[in-house]
């Protein structure tokens, strides 16, 4: 801060020493440390009051942040997947009775078309089956002959 040297030093002593004299410097000098001690002091507490009031204002950023964080949470736990694919599976199937109107969704879904056609008569749903296969026999399981051996050598 202050950039005194040795020599300097030397300089303050020995003007000290002629114009305080030898008898009463050693007090100029205690009381002149104990100031210093007085002001390091006050400037150690400032520091440590300021210090503080840093971590407050970073404390009071961290509580914030981590309200924020909270709210967006407890929003998202009010979503159930699970239902919302419950009722969407429903209303898919729902079958819609002649003569009634029908409702339309409280909100419609993005994975869902917004306007589905009316059917103009209902569908018939009775789809016939494939017919069954035959039934297994013992010829299924009969060992399968083998045909009879070539004969090596060419036969003209």
């Amino acid at each position: 801060m202050f950039d005194i040297g040795w020599g300097e030093l030397v300089v303050i002593g020995i003007v000290a020493l002629i114009a305080i004299g030898p008898k009463e410097l050693p007090t100029v000098l205690r009381t002149l440390g104990q100031y210093m001690a007085k002001i390091r002091r006050m400037a150690s507490e400032f520091q440590g009051q300021f210090q503080e009031a840093m971590r407050e204002a970073e404390m009071a950023d961290l509580k914030k942040q981590a309200e924020d964080l909270k709210n967006s949470v407890s929003d998202l736990a009010n979503i159930n997947p699970m239902a919302d694919t419950q009722k969407e599976i429903e209303r898919a199937f729902d079958i819609p009775e002649p003569g009634k109107a029908t409702e339309a969704p409280a909100e419609a879904s993005p994975a869902t078309p917004s306007a589905l056609p009316e059917p103009a008569q209902q569908v018939d749903l009775n789809v016939p089956f494939p017919e069954p296969p035959s039934p297994v026999s013992e010829k299924d399981f009969a060992p399968v002959e083998a045909p009879p051996p070539k004969q090596a050598g060419g036969s003209a």
